[in-house]
Order: structure tokens, then C-alpha cells, then sequence
């Protein structure tokens, strides 16, 4: 009991909440490209443009299928032979854009895919363009569907941010390894501390997608 009463300074709780603030500030950023982004792919896919779909799901596939601490590594060390040398926090939301936007791209595609095709048939027979069917029948429609999977995908960007502590990414992780470095005896306080961070952050995402979800079934 006294290892966590001292492993709880104020001092070292100040120090892991930085590190929290880096870890959100990448989450968040990341988040809001890879939807951006990924979206955009997932479109692309769906639509199935001669050429253009088959090589952007190529891509995507390869993507999915990298490690992402594969791609943290050549953001950070690879970039800078190419003549790009990016600090670590930019590097590190570069790679989790592109891991992030692959998966959520593919979630996005296998939503609208998910929508009964009737859906498009109908609206189009009404006289509805493409697009106009797209934005207001199927897409609200998708969107339900893909609340669950992109949540969960976001969840788990949350914590693979931790991923980044190899390239020492002053985030919750690292800062909790500097913390038991100095004194072995606070291994434990740090990672129960953690769990507790990485919980609150990752139940307020879940309930907020729960909101959005009782928002859109209204």
C-alpha cells in the first residue's frame, strides 16, 4: 500500500496526465483524419470506378495487412531517407492516419454494402440522382451500421497509441516507464494507473458513440 501511496504523487500524476494529453491529442487527430480519409476510400471502393477502385482496394488490402508498428517505424526512420524528417508526434499520427483510414475504409464499404440494394433501386426509380440517393437514403442508413465497427476500430487506436513509446512518443506509456524506472517498486501502481487512464478514455468514446447511436434512431 505504500508503494502506490507514493507512486501516486502528485508529481508523478501530474507526469502520467501529460503524457494522457499527448495520448489524446494523437488519438483525436488521427481519429479525425482517418475518418476523413477513409471515408473518402470507402466510398471509392463502393462506387467501383474502373481502374481507380480495384487499385485504391489493392492498396488498402496491403495496408490492413502491415503491422502497424511496421509503419510507425518508417514514418519516423524511413521518411528521413527520403528526404522528410518529421518530429515524433507528427510521425506518429501520419502512420496511425494510414493504418487507420485502410481499416476504416473497408468498415465504411462493408456498411453501405449492407444496405439493401432495393433501398438504391427504389429511390432511383422515383427520380432521385446517384448522388442524392447515396447522401439521403443509404448513407443514414450505412452510417447505423457503422457506428459499432468504428468505434471498436477507434478504441483500439486509443491504445495503440502506446505502440509509439518505441520511438519514444512522450505519451501515457512512456511517461508511466520513465516513472518505474526510476524505482521498480511502483511497476504495479503504474500499470494499474494506466489500466484506469486508458478505461476512462476509452468508456467516454464508447458512450459517446452510444449517444450518437440513440440520436440517429430517433
Amino acid at each position: 500500500m505504500q508503494n502506490f501511496i507514493h507512486a501516486y504523487s502528485w508529481l508523478n500524476m501530474h507526469y502520467l496526465l501529460q503524457g494522457l494529453g499527448v495520448t489524446v491529442l494523437v488519438s483525436v487527430v488521427s481519429i479525425v483524419f482517418s475518418f476523413i480519409i477513409g471515408g473518402c476510400l470507402g466510398l471509392l471502393r463502393y462506387v467501383n470506378i474502373k481502374y481507380l477502385s480495384p487499385i485504391v482496394g489493392f492498396v488498402i488490402d496491403i495496408i490492413r495487412n502491415l503491422p502497424l508498428l511496421l509503419i510507425i517505424f518508417f514514418t519516423y526512420f524511413g521518411l528521413p531517407n527520403l528526404g522528410l524528417k518529421p518530429d515524433v508526434i507528427p510521425a506518429t499520427i501520419l502512420a496511425m492516419t494510414v493504418f487507420e483510414s485502410a481499416m476504416v475504409a473497408e468498415i465504411i464499404r462493408s456498411g453501405i454494402a449492407a444496405v439493401d440494394p432495393g433501398q438504391m433501386e427504389g429511390a432511383r426509380s422515383v427520380g432521385l440522382s446517384y448522388a442524392q440517393t447515396m447522401w439521403r437514403i443509404v448513407l443514414p442508413q450505412a452510417i447505423k451500421k457503422m457506428i459499432p465497427p468504428l468505434v471498436s476500430q477507434f478504441v483500439s487506436l486509443i491504445k495503440d497509441t502506446s505502440l509509439a513509446t518505441i520511438i519514444m512518443l512522450p505519451e501515457l506509456m512512456y511517461h508511466a516507464q520513465i516513472i518505474y524506472g526510476q524505482n521498480t517498486n511502483y511497476v504495479i501502481p503504474m500499470f494499474v494507473m494506466l489500466a484506469i487512464l486508458y478505461f476512462i478514455v476509452c468508456y467516454a468514446l464508447s458512450l459517446l458513440s452510444r449517444l450518437l447511436d440513440r440520436r440517429l434512431s430517433a
